[in-house]
């Protein structure tokens, strides 16, 4: 926290705000983690993004305007990872001039507590017919084939089982920690499945298609407004 407060005070004297998020505030940070540090400015060079050293630390910097803070959080609510949020809701204040630092942390926190906003039946549709293809691939694939099929059917088999459920999603290990704390024994059969020189990984998948109509093909449609 030192180290984060003082690298705000060097390279932003006149920042309004400051929280540090991330791993190291929730305790589960590696050997290789670094400390995600928001800030908050009136103006330029906010917004902008920065990746640096400091005090022996890799620091990745998101520098904002109450503006672009609002944007992004608006674009991570679309796509259902609440990313801008938890830096500031789950967070450290640093740095707190004017009460936005205790305002936006509270914003975050009810934002991410309050979850997504419910799948269309256009997107709901669009998943399953999206992982309906995949698996259709899945069952001809085989060697390195089947190994990259199976590495995005379970993404998208478990962000439709969050996104159903009115959770939210991620990327990487971070959407595999999503999955856990939803449901331990989904996010163990989907990855057991993965693993699996079987057909495991197509049952878990269609346990979880089943929950919102099975898999879908004939009669799916889309239209594109151009």
């Amino acid at each position: 926290m030192e180290i984060a407060r003082q690298l705000v005070e060097e390279l932003y004297p006149n920042a309004r705000a400051a929280w540090l998020g991330g791993s190291v505030v929730r305790g589960d940070a590696s050997p290789t983690s670094d400390l995600d540090i928001t800030v908050l400015l009136d103006g330029p060079p906010a917004p902008m993004r920065r990746s640096l050293e400091y005090g022996g630390w890799p620091v990745e910097l998101f520098v904002h305007t109450e503006k672009s803070l609002r944007y992004f959080a608006d674009k991570d609510q679309q796509r259902r990872q609440p990313s801008m949020m938890r830096l500031v809701g789950e967070s450290v204040v640093l740095l707190d001039t004017d009460g936005s630092g205790a305002r936006w942390q509270q914003l975050g926190r009810d934002e991410v507590a309050a979850g997504p906003k419910p799948l269309t039946t256009a997107e709901l549709d669009m998943l399953r017919n999206g992982i309906t293809n995949l698996l259709d691939d899945f069952a001809d694939a085989s060697g390195d084939e089947r190994t990259a099929i199976a590495s995005v059917v379970w993404q998208d088999a478990a962000r439709l089982l969050l996104s159903g459920a009115g959770r939210w999603t991620g990327t990487g290990k971070g959407l595999l920690r999503e999955v856990v704390a939803y449901d331990n024994d989904q996010a163990h059969a989907l990855m057991a499945g993965v693993r699996a020189e079987d057909d495991s990984l197509v049952t878990a998948v269609d346990r979880i298609l089943d929950l919102h109509g099975g898999r879908l093909f004939a009669g799916f449609e889309l239209s594109a407004d151009i």
